[in-house]
């Protein structure tokens, strides 16, 4: 089985292509390497998986030298010709789109880049899976789209048509846009809501790693809604072997859709929409005092409001997930900290001192 997987100079991307060519899939994996945050994470992550990040700017596609069945090849997915090109070579059998602009608050700020990257970018992947039909073309959504939600937990089984940031909409967006694909020319297509994915070789843009650089800093962390913030924190594992479950079960239509009282999680065509979350939230104060205790020091703390694009709570309701796939996510936050605060002091070489 061929497999096209965007974003693996990414955080979750770059496990995942791993973890595929591990078990014998050939694997292309394309990012075009952008700066939103530190390349040289982005260049550490290819390096761990075989990748010469300075081969990767050629253009060309490039072996792992890790993995036999890992290709790597630097390209944007707004270059729709390049995109289409590829797809016509490799006949992939499925597709995992990871890439994405990320970020709630940096959407206020650079709202184009949200929609040349998740609605551009992604119009080109479902073109592609148009005229070179793919077997299942699964794809990142988020929990924010859950935006003004307060039903706990977020069930997809719920209308989610109140975004509070430019970034959730697009997500939102991209929903929409794979079931009118889905319906119109019968792709599968499976969305995944992660919740709050943390762990090594994470994005500097969260929480914990932030938390952790002030922290062996001597930095003040900032502590946003005065502290009444919860989060599903959602491990990087358990989040990859959630989506390699879900990659291996294209969905099917269900003929007992009802058309009168639309469930938004599924169709009659061949459209899916899963939640994949830990099921368990957790306090940001209790977050922080357990990385605290990992780190064997205080934080300093400057409590803040809520900031803009912001929700207080998530939660992932994940019986669907459970149901169908027989799956939950389930490592322990303490466990989950204490594999980053490793990584973390390995890759950046801190004492902690």
């Amino acid at each position: 089985m061929k497999i096209l997987v965007t974003g693996t100079a990414g955080f979750i991307g770059s496990t995942l292509a791993v973890k595929l060519a591990e078990r014998g899939n050939q694997v292309i994996g394309i990012d075009n390497i952008n700066a939103y945050y530190d390349v040289n994470l982005k260049y550490g992550r290819l390096i761990r998986d075989g990748i010469d990040p300075q081969k990767a700017q050629s253009g060309e596609t490039i072996q792992s030298e890790n993995h036999s069945h890992y290709q790597f090849l630097k390209m944007d997915l707004e270059d729709r010709v390049k995109l289409l090109d590829l797809f016509k070579n490799q006949k992939f059998d499925r597709v995992c789109h990871l890439a994405a602009q990320a970020g709630v608050r940096y959407s206020l700020t650079n709202p184009d880049s949200y929609i040349q990257s998740n609605i551009v970018g992604f119009l080109n992947i479902l073109e592609a899976c148009r005229h070179h039909p793919v077997q299942h073309l699964l794809y990142a959504s988020s929990s924010s789209v859950y935006g003004l939600n307060t039903k706990y937990p977020f069930s997809t089984h719920d209308n989610v048509d109140h975004p509070v940031s430019l970034y959730a909409a697009t997500k939102k967006s991209d929903e929409l846009m794979a079931h009118t694909y889905s319906h119109l020319f019968q792709i599968p297509t499976t969305g995944l809501r992660f919740f709050t994915v943390y762990g090594p070789w994470g994005r500097p843009d969260m929480a914990l790693f932030l938390f952790t650089r002030a922290i062996l800093e001597g930095r003040p962390i900032e502590i946003y809604n005065n502290g009444a913030m919860q989060r599903d924190f959602t491990y990087i594992d358990d989040i990859v072997s959630g989506v390699i479950k879900t990659l291996d079960r294209p969905p099917q239509g269900d003929p007992d859709w009802d058309s009168d009282n639309p469930d938004p999680s599924r169709s009659i065509d061949p459209y899916r929409i899963y939640n994949i979350g830990n099921n368990s939230p957790v306090g940001l104060l209790d977050f922080v005092q357990t990385l605290e205790k990992t780190l064997g020091k205080e934080a300093l703390k400057t409590f803040l409001p809520l900031q803009p694009g912001d929700v207080p709570k998530t939660w992932a309701d994940v019986s669907d997930l459970v149901k169908d796939l027989h799956y939950k996510p389930d490592t322990s936050i303490q466990k989950g900290i204490e594999q980053f605060v490793s990584w973390y002091r390995e890759f950046y070489q801190h004492s902690g001192a």
